[in-house]
């Protein structure tokens, strides 16, 4: 048995899996770019592990959001079969959660008791408000994981390849190439941040530069670890 919600349920899930695999794979290739030139000059060979990197990592963020959508599936479902067990149980367990959850919102005397009455003598309201409000669960659907291995897949490799262009385009610039990677990475971190805040709620300019902050602080740390390698005889 399920409750509804899926639908916007499943409009957030989209946007949470493209930020997650755009911002991640976006970042670990910048990283992988600037510590391998500040420990190589050879363009060849950090082409290779950069595309080496988009492939498996955008095939690794995809599985995982197939497992992490299967796993909440999995969950939820097992909850809705307690729930509606220990509902036809106990005749009361669903007039005195009700009774909580209708107090949390505000209702008191008379239109408390009057509402946990009604919600609780309806089976599929009683659940709904159970799995929503009183354990704060959000339906899962039932394709939910492929939809969630399709978005994480391909905004992870979308954002992979962004730090990729400007080395690509650069030819045998290293250096070049590298702060190429570095400025037109931190225009789409900024963009993400900014997007992500928009639709949702805070500053958007607090947002981008939060991103821009995070991605920009990761590549550095890989520049660094490529620079301490490559001076290390």
């Amino acid at each position: 048995m399920e409750v509804n919600g899926h639908q916007h349920s499943t409009k957030g899930s989209s946007f949470s899996d493209f930020i997650l695999g755009s911002q991640d794979g976006l970042v670990n290739v910048l990283g992988i770019i600037l510590g391998m030139s500040a420990a190589t000059r050879d363009v060849h060979l950090i082409l290779v592990a950069t595309l080496a990197a988009l492939g498996a990592e955008s095939v690794s963020m995809g599985a995982v959001g197939y497992t992490s959508s299967a796993a909440k599936r999995r969950l939820y479902l097992s909850t809705v079969d307690r729930e509606t067990k220990e509902l036809k149980e106990s005749s009361n367990l669903g007039y005195e959660e009700a009774l909580h959850v209708l107090r949390g919102w505000g209702f008191r005397e008379k239109e408390l008791e009057e509402g946990a009455r009604r919600v609780a003598a309806d089976p599929k309201a009683m659940l709904e408000l159970m799995m929503s409000y009183g354990l704060k669960m959000s339906p899962v659907g039932k394709d939910e994981a492929r939809h969630s291995f399709l978005v994480v897949l391909g905004s992870t490799f979308l954002g992979s390849a962004i730090p990729i262009i400007p080395l690509i385009l650069s030819g045998s610039d290293v250096i070049g190439g590298a702060i190429g990677s570095v400025v037109l990475s931190g225009v789409v971190l900024f963009f993400i941040g900014w997007y992500g805040t928009r639709v949702t709620v805070g500053s958007v300019w607090k947002g981008g530069l939060q991103m821009l902050v995070i991605g920009l602080t990761a590549g550095l740390a890989g520049f660094l670890i490529g620079h301490f390698l490559g001076a290390t005889p």
